[in-house]
């Protein structure tokens, strides 16, 4: 009981913890930093973390449906 409640809080409070984070490749960022006020920088470097969302979203969609897989068989046996 302790051991799924330990890891239910770590699980709940590591999916809300952030972090300032800057993806920029290095061609990019030597083109963009060239540019006054670094607006357009900010936008390519939010379109990057946007992008890098959705593989991490679709992996955690594949181990929530596998994990109901398991769960349901195991429940019917």
């Amino acid at each position: 009981m302790f051991n799924k409640l330990v890891t239910y809080l770590l699980g709940i409070s590591l999916f809300f913890y952030s972090t300032s984070s800057v993806a920029q490749c290095a061609m990019c960022r030597a083109v963009l930093e060239s540019e006054e006020g670094g607006v357009k920088a900010e936008a390519v470097n939010d379109g990057i973390v946007y992008l890098m969302i959705f593989p991490y979203v679709m992996v955690a969609i594949v181990f929530y449906v596998v994990y109901k897989m398991k769960y349901k068989t195991k429940k019917e046996v």
